[in-house]
């Protein structure tokens, strides 16, 4: 249990849709189209979350996967000016069930389980432009193990370029679960809709945390400035997708993104990399402790804070994220 953290779970069909025209490396006659990858490969209930819309095999583990950013999201808003960091989070978490459904045969249904996740981006490359931004991502497994013919898990890295440049490098590590070997993990809290749902507490000012509105607040104050609780709407119509029985990792990427931008006092800052470990799931009906402390500067010495996240005195989370101070 001390390896796992959030799924990214998909509908209950065993095999896959059929790949849509272009993708794994078939072209079609005439023009070439855009369109997302199917909404089951990458765990999202609604199309608008999709953020990827092709891919192929070049070898036995690399892989080109593109994607495209809007240039406002409902969720995933401008940083001044730049396109939110954490949509290239986003990206390289739908990587992994995109490849490990399509190209190494995990049926939908089963259960994702992420270790971890990692990513840096380069902001000078994250402006908006005219257009959404169309992105190129180099896709790289290893670890990768089976269990029989099923596969149990694997690493990935990634590097997402845009207009030939590199905008974000990132990875990511999870673990494949059955859905019979998932419920006796789970017991009870397998089905989501029995999962008691904790009262919500008041929202932080959204601008001490870079939101512009209480709705996407993560973060409920303590009366200690470096403490607060999570604030896990499962109304949320983009952290909360689809019912899960446990609160996604998304929300807990989020929750340490909006505790750093407080800690430092950024308000609206684009965060520039971060590291995120989940050793175990994050219970919807047990209060989550999230706690942020300074921690030495990054490589580029960027100003660093570690956020952690604590159920029953159990750590569920931690990430370190690095951002510039407010007017750097």
């Amino acid at each position: 249990m001390s390896d796992m953290a959030f799924r990214m779970d998909g509908p209950s069909r065993t095999e896959p849709p059929a790949r849509p025209a272009g993708a794994g490396g078939r072209v079609p006659a005439g023009p070439r189209l855009t369109t997302t990858v199917p909404r089951e490969f990458v765990h999202r209930a609604a199309v608008a979350e999709v953020l990827l819309t092709g891919w192929h095999r070049i070898d036995e583990t690399r892989f080109a996967v593109t994607a495209q950013w809007p240039r406002l999201h409902s969720f995933f808003s401008p940083v001044r000016g730049c396109h939110d960091p954490l949509l290239a989070a986003e990206t390289i978490r739908q990587v992994g069930s995109l490849l490990a459904h399509t190209e190494f045969g995990t049926p939908l249904g089963h259960h994702f389980l992420m270790r971890d996740l990692s990513l840096t981006v380069e902001p000078r490359h994250l402006a908006i432009g005219d257009v959404p931004a169309g992105l190129e991502l180099d896709v790289t497994c290893s670890r990768i193990r089976r269990r029989g013919s099923q596969l149990a898990g694997l690493r990935y890295e990634a590097v997402v370029h845009r207009d030939g440049r590199a905008v974000a490098t990132g990875g990511a590590s999870f673990d494949c679960v059955a859905p019979a070997v998932y419920r006796r993990l789970r017991g009870e809290r397998a089905d989501s809709s029995g999962v008691r749902k904790p009262s919500l507490g008041t929202p932080v000012p959204p601008g001490s945390v870079g939101r512009s509105t209480p709705l996407d607040v993560v973060l409920s104050p303590t009366g200690d400035a470096q403490v607060w609780r999570l604030r896990a709407d499962t109304g949320h119509p983009i952290l909360f997708d689809h019912p899960v029985d446990h609160i996604p990792g998304m929300v807990l990427l989020e929750a340490a993104r909006q505790a750093a931008n407080s800690l430092l006092g950024n308000g609206h800052s684009v965060l520039t990399s971060l590291t995120a470990e989940f050793p175990r799931f994050a219970e919807l009906d047990l209060p989550c402790r999230v706690e942020a402390r300074h921690m030495p500067g990054d490589f580029a010495g960027l100003p660093s804070v570690l956020v952690t996240g604590h159920q029953e005195d159990e750590e569920v989370f931690r990430c370190v994220v690095s951002a510039p101070l407010p007017g750097s």
